[in-house]
C-alpha cells in the first residue's frame, strides 16, 4: 500500500525523520528550488504538513496542497501557521503545548538571576583577571521583590510558581482576571508596570500584543525596573527599549527573543545592563525529544482516526 505523503517544512531532526518515514512518503520543502511546481507534483498524494514551529506554514503551501488534512506544528507558539487558510481549507493544526512549560520557564529564572546578580558580568570578570585587583560590585536580588507577568497561562503559572519560592510577590495582567488564582490582577498593564520590579513577558503573538510593552508601560518599569521576554519579539518596542536602556530610563532587560531573529542590533549588544540569549527557552534535548514525539504522536492519531492529541484548530 502506498504510503500518504507528508511535507516537512524545514529541517527536522534523525528523531521525527525516522518516525516520519515509518509512517509517510516524506518531501523536504526547503529543498526545492521551484517551491510551487514542487507542491504540484506531490499535491496528489500528499495530506499532512510537519514544521518546526519558527518555520510555521503559509497559505500558499495550505492552498497549494488540495488534499491536505492536518498541519502539525512543533512549538507552543503556531503563529507562523496560517491558521485562518487552514481553517477556510478544512485543515486541522496541532501544536505542542505544556511539554516545554518547565523548561522556558527555568530558562526566565535563570535570566532574571543572570540580570540581578550581574552573573555573565561576574563571569567576565573573573575570566579576564580583574578580580585580582578589586572586588567585584554589589548587585541585586530577587527576593522581597515584585514580578508583574504579562500572560499568566501555562507557562506564566509554572514562572510564578518558581518566582514564589525565589520569595517574590507576585502579580499579573492578561485579557481576563483568572479567579482561581490566587495573584494580584491588573487591568491595566501601565499600572501594573508602575508598581513592579520586574516586568515578564510571556503572552502569545497576535496582533493584539504587538509592541504591547510599549515605551509608555517601559518608562512606567522605570530606571529601576527590569524586563523579561521569553515569549517573542514583537511583543516589545525594541526600538524603544534600547533608547530608554541607553538612557537610563530602563533598569535591565533579559531577553530570549528579538524584533528580527538572529538579528540583534548592535546597540544592544553593546550595553551592559542587559543579558541576551539566542531563543533557547525550550532547547534542551529531553524538552525538544518531548516536542518532537508530540508532534508525530498528533500526525500518527490523525491516520490512525484517533482524537488528535493536542489541537489549536
Amino acid at each position: 500500500m502506498t504510503k500518504p505523503g507528508c511535507l516537512m517544512v524545514g529541517p527536522m531532526s534523525e528523531n521525527v525523520v525516522a518516525q516520519l518515514n515509518a509512517l509517510f512518503t516524506v518531501h523536504n520543502f526547503w529543498e526545492a528550488e521551484d517551491k510551487p511546481a514542487f507542491l504540484n507534483e506531490i499535491a496528489p498524494t500528499t495530506r499532512y504538513v510537519i514544521t518546526p514551529g519558527s518555520r510555521g506554514c503559509s497559505a500558499e503551501i495550505i492552498n497549494g496542497l488540495p488534499g491536505l488534512e492536518l498541519v502539525a506544528s512543533m512549538g507552543v507558539g503556531y503563529d507562523a501557521v496560517d491558521v485562518a487558510a487552514a481553517k477556510a481549507a478544512n485543515v486541522r493544526v496541532t501544536n505542542t503545548p505544556d511539554v516545554l512549560n518547565d523548561c522556558v520557564a527555568e530558562v526566565t529564572l535563570g535570566l532574571m538571576l543572570s540580570l540581578a546578580h550581574r552573573i555573565p558580568q561576574a563571569d567576565r570578570y573573573v575570566r579576564e583577571g580583574h578580580w585580582e585587583n578589586a572586588k567585584y560590585p554589589l548587585a541585586d536580588e530577587l527576593f522581597g521583590r515584585r514580578a508583574g507577568i504579562l500572560g499568566l497561562g501555562r507557562i506564566g503559572k509554572e514562572i510564578a510558581r518558581r518566582l514564589e519560592a525565589m520569595r517574590m510577590e507576585i502579580v499579573y495582567h492578561g485579557r481576563t482576571r483568572q479567579e482561581d488564582q490566587p495573584y494580584r490582577f491588573y487591568d491595566n498593564l501601565v499600572t501594573m508596570a508602575r508598581e513592579v520590579d520586574w516586568l515578564v513577558v510571556i503572552a502569545p503573538k497576535s496582533p493584539a500584543t504587538n509592541n504591547i510593552v510599549n515605551a509608555d508601560v517601559m518608562e512606567a518599569l522605570g530606571p529601576e525596573g527590569c524586563l523579561v521576554n521569553v515569549a517573542r519579539g514583537s511583543l516589545v518596542d525594541q526600538e524603544a527599549m534600547i533608547a530608554l536602556l541607553e538612557a537610563g530610563k530602563l533598569g535591565g532587560a533579559a531577553l530570549d527573543v528579538f524584533a528580527r531573529e538572529p538579528h540583534v542590533p548592535q546597540r544592544l549588544r553593546d550595553l551592559e545592563n542587559v543579558v541576551l540569549l539566542p531563543h533557547v527557552g525550550s532547547a534542551t534535548r529531553a524538552t525538544r525529544r518531548r516536542m518532537e514525539d508530540l508532534t508525530v504522536a498528533n500526525l500518527r492519531a490523525h491516520v490512525n482516526g484517533e482524537a488528535l492529541v493536542s489541537p489549536v484548530a
